[in-house]
């Protein structure tokens, strides 16, 4: 069996379509068609119905999926096993946010540290513009920052942290069904806010509302923010991550609310393109059992 073809069919699915795939795998869609149809006789069953443009996988292919994943995960830790200790640096340097060097670089370095013993790490602190100015002057490897885009660096989405209002413990919120805007904007808030558009959302929620919300502290620090929930001055809109040793003790408590429900913080990797690929690789798969809600 092919690999090109098991991995033309997983891109496909990643990816919604055959010129999508295509894109990404610097070849042509007839190219990749080809591909399919190989793996299709191989298989001996359809993988993929043609609906117009669009394609949708068939049963067989859902229940061949799994195993085609796990086919191209073998074959690629083989060949990190190989070529581990080719151009591996002796020092990899990275950048990253105040949450991320907070709540993620203490969970992520030493399962990392595991895979690449070897390596020493060298971390920095900065906003999301000094990071990437960072990387692309090569004064850190990699980047932690949030959803951004630049030119010249490869920007990965590493793992999304949902936004939630945040109670302390015995709040009458806590004994109380059906919570209205009304409700939380009459509340003392402490809003902390990274810069980030999401945040613009969160104060979209009060928009409707004939008085501003309730807010009696601003900062741009979470710690700050969930300290004075903690100590009862208000409450807050918080990413999960921050509070999530809190939430475990009880000392905070999310509320559910459908205008919170989509809005998240993204946190992306940048990188120079091509380069600390099996590193990277290993941050991303890390990332799925260590930051997935």
């Amino acid at each position: 069996m092919n690999l090109e073809n098991i991995e033309a069919f997983v891109h496909i699915i990643h990816y919604g379509s055959f010129n999508k795939a295509a894109e990404v795998l610097y070849l042509s869609q007839p190219s990749v068609t080809a591909r399919i149809q190989s793996l299709e006789r191989e298989l001996n069953c359809k993988l993929f119905d043609r609906l117009g443009k669009g394609v949708q996988i068939t049963e067989e292919g859902k229940r061949f999926l799994p195993y085609a994943q796990q086919i191209l995960m073998t074959y690629q830790k083989g060949k990190l096993h190989i070529s581990h200790n080719k151009s591996l640096p002796e020092e990899l340097r990275i950048g990253c946010t105040t949450s991320v060097s907070n709540y993620t670089i203490p969970e992520l370095i030493p399962r990392l540290k595991q895979q690449f013993p070897n390596i020493h790490y060298r971390l920095t602190t900065g906003t999301t513009d000094d990071i990437l100015a960072k990387v692309v002057n090569n004064e850190v490897d990699l980047g932690f920052v949030r959803n951004v885009n630049h030119p010249n660096l490869q920007s990965i989405k590493f793992y999304e942290d949902p936004i939630r209002l945040y109670v302390y413990e015995g709040h009458p919120f806590l004994m109380k069904n059906n919570l209205s805007i009304e409700d939380i904007a009459s509340q003392p808030l402490v809003f902390f806010e990274c810069g980030a558009l999401d945040w613009l959302r969160v104060h979209r929620i009060f928009e409707s509302l004939d008085r501003p919300p309730n807010i009696q502290f601003l900062t741009d620090n979470s710690e700050t923010a969930k300290k004075l929930v903690i100590q009862k001055a208000g409450i807050s809109f918080l990413p999960s991550l921050s509070v999530k040793e809190e939430t475990r003790d009880g000392r905070l408590v999310p509320i559910w609310m459908t205008e919170t429900e989509d809005i998240s913080l993204q946190t992306n990797i940048v990188s120079s393109h091509g380069k600390h690929r099996s590193i990277l690789e290993s941050i991303l798969e890390l990332g799925k059992d260590l930051f997935t809600p």
